[in-house]
């Protein structure tokens, strides 16, 4: 079945990088200095105090923060920067060469990272080693205070060379009167530090259990917690997989015919009203209109069907796609970011950066989360102090610096958007484009499914689907003089009779003496023979005989097909049905829906016997027919009425208004703009398995987030208080701060490792 693939449209607007101070535009800015899941809620904030700013959404995941409103990006960059980070407007290059900065960068820090790790590592884990076999770490001699000095001279270096984005951020921070991962880490360390070399300078000022050095707890911690941004750097970057993926579809260059001469040139020459050879087994490289050829072409990629699609002159291609048999010529109709492919790369990206609710939940408590963290090491040393054993002032010290590093809120921060980035690269894969991470959400919840029928259940487009004939006249001969005669209307129903034949490349004869009347049909000369076609009325005016064919004519309309007689020479030769063909997996899909416990509705213009015909085919037991296009949002608010979280699903225009008030809108992508821009989802495909495909993705992410926050919660919850000494008077057990860095570092390195396995996640195969 041939599918048109319609390019979902967004305002120039929404890319534009310096715009007027009077227009609405959205602006992506690249953030560094950002280290913690605190550090969003300070960003977002600093920008809604921009002035013309509507909407500030950070992505920790990615250090990306997306702007909405008119401010001007000077405006915003310096509003970052008096928060005490740095930002930079994303790339205007194509998203291929974003994508490659990006990776570039990232292989730069990776690498800068590991570089630090192992620096600060080859000091700190020979210093723990001996501490653990000899079990002395203390200050008593002239030689061990030259030793240790040595060592803590050392140790400044590791903080210097390996430490030193942790200082900067924390002195930035404090610039601005906040607090943030760097701080923590900042205070744990520099205090372990300082008190060492206290411990080094003045011994005598230190009592004898409580001469102890913590060289090796910095360094360990250092390069731990850098180990741990580097295997989160490298398991976030597998995030991106789809949209790599997406990206990859664009072929770099593509043939075109100038002025008679075909050349090879960059995608980017490319301009509208050009003409692009494409040959078997190339890519298409932009939108365009087949002007000459026929062949089949793989749109996989991009819809998730996988039979070949036929594409012949006057069909569209769709830049991406790849060309399977034939050579054609096409005509560019759409070219750069106006392309559907990317323009669904863009929707993808948007949808990445967003945040569904239950993540703006975990900025909320990481906004407020590092200064309680502070409080709570404060009052875990004056405890320590106050009632702890003898060396107290060591032991303050290591309670303190334990909770200060263990509670570092990264994988609070990373537990939403890592899991939304995979989900929503996951649905762009089978076909389904989500709008935005509130949709992704609320999807999960659906109870009530509202379907259109006309091009959404069914095709759209009226074929012939019987011939029913009598006597000796075979079908192809009936449907050869039916189309003749029916060549000149615009009738529905007399188009699809004509589209039938040419399919069969059946030869049409000319028309005489047509006569079409009012109500009843036409009757005219064909091929030298008398011919009637139309309804009963028509048969009985003209005193045809219809014998048991009226029985036939009523099963047919009962099948919700619209059965039409033809007569040849005062003869009943056959009876022609036409009828919009239920799409193929319509039935298993919507079975997939009420399986998943989702009551299905069903909305119709079309008569009663119609809709109730199609709705027991497909098995839909709530219908409603002859519904006019201002009642069917009527009909979305009566579900939500009785409490149902509604889906609505259609294709055209009149459904536009039921898409924006249901809970989730889901537009057909082969359907209208106006439905897809309407919508909240958008289906590549006309299947309906993308419904259940979206639903599946979208449950499968939210219990994903749910794990991810409900880990991160954990760890902090139970780490504290172990940090803080709570297992010390029962059990002897005092958290170590080399220990607490480990298991911060790859407290995170956990969160994303699980929003990866959605990387695996598998809809039900149909």
């Amino acid at each position: 079945m041939n599918q048109e693939l319609k390019p979902i449209k967004h305002s120039e607007a929404h890319y534009a990088q310096h715009e007027p101070s009077n227009s609405i535009n959205e602006q992506l800015l690249l953030i560094e200095g950002a280290g913690c899941a605190s550090c969003v809620g300070k960003i977002e904030s600093a920008l809604k105090k921009v002035p013309g700013v509507i909407k500030a959404e950070m992505n920790f995941a990615d250090r990306s923060v997306s702007v909405e409103g008119s401010a001007l990006s000077d405006q915003l960059i310096q509003a970052i920067q008096n928060a005490g980070y740095q930002a930079k407007l994303a790339s205007n290059t194509s998203a291929t060469v974003s994508l490659d900065e990006k990776e570039q960068e990232d292989q730069l820090y990776y690498r800068r990272l590991l570089k630090e790790m192992t620096i600060a590592l080859a000091l700190g884990i020979p210093l723990m080693a001996y501490g653990l076999i000899t079990g002395e770490m203390s200050v008593n001699t002239t030689t061990e205070r030259i030793v240790w000095l040595i060592i803590g001279l050392l140790t400044l270096g590791v903080m210097i060379f390996s430490g030193k984005h942790f200082y900067t951020g924390a002195w930035q921070s404090f610039k601005n009167h906040s607090a943030n991962m760097d701080t923590l880490i900042a205070l744990g360390t520099g205090t372990a530090w300082l008190y060492s070399m206290v411990v080094v300078f003045f011994p005598e000022m230190i009592p004898d259990m409580a001469r102890h050095v913590y060289f090796e707890a910095t360094a360990m911690i250092i390069g731990l917690i850098n180990l741990g941004l580097a295997l989160e750097l490298k398991a976030r970057g597998r995030t991106s997989e789809a949209i790599k993926r997406l990206i990859g579809l664009q072929p770099k260059t593509a043939r075109v015919i100038r002025e008679g001469i075909e050349t090879d040139i960059p995608i980017e020459e490319v301009i509208l009203n050009d003409k692009i050879r494409v040959r078997p087994g190339e890519k298409i490289s932009v939108d365009g209109l087949v002007v000459e050829g026929h062949t089949s072409i793989d749109e996989s990629m991009l819809t998730g069907e996988p039979m070949p699609v036929e594409k012949s002159e006057g069909d569209e291609v769709v830049a991406g796609t790849i060309n399977k048999t034939g050579s054609i010529l096409f005509l560019a109709t759409r070219v750069g970011k106006d392309t559907a492919l990317a323009q669904i790369i863009n929707m993808v990206k948007r949808a990445q950066n967003s945040k569904p609710p239950i993540g703006r939940m975990a900025d909320v408590i990481s906004a407020y989360f590092v200064p309680v963290i502070m409080i709570i090491a404060i009052l875990s040393a004056l405890a320590w102090l106050n009632f702890g054993p003898e060396p107290a002032v060591a032991f303050a010290i290591i309670s303190a610096t334990t909770v200060l590093i263990i509670a570092c809120p990264c994988a609070l921060g990373l537990a939403t958007p890592m899991s939304v980035m995979v989900g929503v690269g996951k649905a762009a894969e089978a076909g389904v484009l989500i709008r935005n991470g509130e949709a992704l959400q609320t999807a999960s919840k659906i109870t009530a499914m509202v379907l259109d029928k006309t091009g959404t259940i069914t095709w759209g487009a009226p074929k012939v689907t019987d011939i029913v004939v009598s006597g000796e006249t075979d079908e192809t001969t009936v449907l050869q003089l039916a189309a003749s005669l029916e060549s000149g209307s615009e009738h529905p129903l007399a188009q699809a009779i004509v589209d039938t034949a040419k399919e069969q490349q059946l030869t049409l004869f000319p028309v005489s003496a047509f006569n079409a009347i009012a109500g009843h049909g036409v009757e005219a000369e064909v091929d030298g023979k008398k011919l009637l076609f139309g309804n009963e009325k028509l048969m009985h005016t003209k005193h045809i005989q219809l014998g048991n064919f009226v029985a036939k004519a009523q099963a047919l309309a009962e099948d919700a097909k619209t059965p039409m007689y033809f007569a040849i020479n005062g003869e009943l030769a056959a009876i022609i049905a036409v009828a919009d063909p239920i799409k193929d997996d319509s039935i298993e899909a919507i079975k997939r829906l009420q399986d998943n416990g989702i009551r299905v509705v069903m909305l119709t213009g079309d008569n009663r016997a119609t809709a109730k015909a199609v709705a027991a085919q497909v098995g839909i037991k709530e219908f409603h027919a002859e519904v006019l296009p201002e009642d069917k949002s009527q009909k979305v608010q009566a579900l939500q009425m009785e409490g149902e979280i509604v889906g609505m699903t259609g294709d055209g225009i009149n459904d536009a208004p039921a898409l924006a008030v249901a809970n989730v809108g889901f537009a057909i992508g082969t359907g209208t703009d106006v439905a897809i821009e309407s919508a909240d989802i958008t289906l590549m495909r006309g299947s309906l398995h993308g419904l259940a495909d979206a639903i599946a993705i979208s449950k499968a992410t939210l219990k994903n987030i749910k794990q991810n926050l409900f880990g991160a919660f954990i760890y902090n919850a139970a780490g504290v208080p172990v940090a803080a000494g709570l297992l010390y008077p029962f059990f002897g057990l005092l958290l170590s701060p080399v220990i607490a860095g480990a298991a911060m570092a790859f407290s995170s390195v956990t969160v994303v490792t699980n929003a990866n396995r959605l990387r695996f996640f598998k809809a039900k195969e149909h």
